[in-house]
């Protein structure tokens, strides 16, 4: 078969690096001070990361430290008139000290200088090689503390990545950083989608010489083929509570839309009709899905009730709309359009025939949006190869996650509540 599994504690071979590609007109200007004794105490300094996490955002600019004199490790060492000349609207500190048993105690505080308060602070007693899981969760803590939004630092995304022959299934940081290969295989496989509780991923392969859609929990690397019915079985999704699976199914001919216990058994089919129906994905609240259909003559999206009934016609502008997302907060999604011969990431608003182009590039697949919905990840061709980027749909700035070598496709984006 060609087909090998690997533990998810192994390290692929291929990093990713973040690059900022564009920008917002305002961000809030940050200053991250230098844990102290972060070089000495853990393999991987904290501020750098912290740093990196909150420029990602495309919310946040970097006021430089080694411009201020005296650089603080707690709130009483801050001296305020400094870090204000040097135009600082928040200032986070902290310092990282041994904890005892191999341990070590990170703290932090989050200040805002014009009014000298604290607005959040943590405590973290980890082993040195979990310092950048720490880093990550004070990035959450000052991204929510000073955005009021839930932060994605600590969820991860999955995508595949081709080599020639040679198709990963991988996971990694939603940076990029710490990549795992989950699946390794000759023959194909696509359409990896997150189990709302982050432990479960259902991907498609074609090891058996057809596509089969399987789930495999990523805590033991066991899984099974719970989609290997008659003809093809491909695109699957996850209810929003993880006890169902929309997938596409060949069984009666056509492409059509299904919906079966996740844990296996009959498939129900939700839409009919002559037309090919493909790519479900639900909706928030799981009352409903979002499909792919050419029933008017060229693919649009759809909604249909998840128990089955009539569907409603979705997107009007352009003749080519594939691939749709829906945002967490149910209000917009995101889809692929073909127009002008460029495959461009769009977000349209329910309830309107509008949408507005996020990126314009020759060629984009796969958008999927952030768990807090302020950022989307998509595919897209650069040069000979296919990348990852995540866009902020308000400002428009772009992070690129570069790999080295090979191909990166079908990237989706994890739940926060990941193991």
């Amino acid at each position: 078969m060609g087909l090998m599994l690997l533990g998810v504690a192994l390290v692929a071979r291929a990093e990713m690096t973040v690059e900022i590609v564009g920008g917002g007109a305002s961000r809030l200007p940050i200053a991250i001070a230098p844990f102290k004794d972060e070089t000495s105490r853990v393999r991987e300094p904290l501020t750098p990361t912290v740093k990196q996490d909150l420029v990602f955002t495309g919310a946040f600019s970097i006021v430089p430290s080694d411009g201020v004199a005296n650089l603080p490790f707690t709130p009483q060492d801050v001296r305020y008139p400094d870090w204000q000349g040097a135009g600082a609207k928040y200032l986070a500190v902290g310092r990282v000290d041994a904890a005892g048993g191999g341990e070590v105690r990170i703290r932090f505080q989050l200040l805002e200088v014009a009014s000298h308060r604290q607005l959040t602070q943590g405590e973290f007693t980890v082993p040195p090689e979990r310092a950048r899981d720490v880093a990550h969760t004070i990035a959450d803590m000052i991204y929510e503390a000073i955005t009021g939004q839930k932060g994605v630092f600590n969820t991860r995304i999955a995508y595949v990545l081709q080599s020639g022959r040679d198709y990963q299934l991988q996971i990694a940081d939603v940076d990029g950083s710490r990549p795992q290969t989950v699946l390794r295989s000759k023959e194909p496989i696509i359409s990896p989608a997150w189990s709302p509780n982050g432990r479960y991923l259902a991907y498609v392969s074609f090891e058996t010489k057809k596509p089969v859609v399987w789930v495999q929990d990523l805590s033991t690397g066991e899984r099974r083929a719970v989609g290997n019915f008659k003809g093809s079985n491909s695109a699957p999704a996850w209810s929003p509570d993880g006890t169902r699976l929309a997938l596409t199914l060949t069984t009666s001919g056509n492409s059509q839309i299904y919906v079966m216990n996740a844990e296996g058994g009959s498939p129900k089919r939700v839409a009919y009709g002559e037309a090919i129906d493909t790519e479900p994905t639900w909706t928030p609240d799981g009352s409903a899905l979002l499909f792919v259909s050419d029933r008017s003559g060229g693919p649009q999206i759809y909604r249909v009730d998840a128990n089955g009934g009539t569907p409603q016609r979705l997107t009007f502008q352009g003749g080519y709309n594939v691939s749709p997302k829906v945002a967490p907060d149910g209000k917009r999604f995101t889809f692929i359009r073909k127009e002008g011969g460029r495959f461009r990431v769009m977000v349209q608003e329910f309830g309107s025939h509008d949408s507005r182009v996020l990126s314009d590039a020759a060629y984009n697949e796969r958008p999927s949006f952030a768990p807090n919905g302020q950022m989307v990840l998509y595919a897209s061709d650069e040069g000979r190869q296919s990348v990852l980027y995540a866009i902020n749909p308000e400002n428009g700035q772009r992070i690129r996650l570069g790999t080295v070598n090979g191909d990166v496709q079908d990237p989706a984006w994890g739940p926060f509540n990941t193991p």
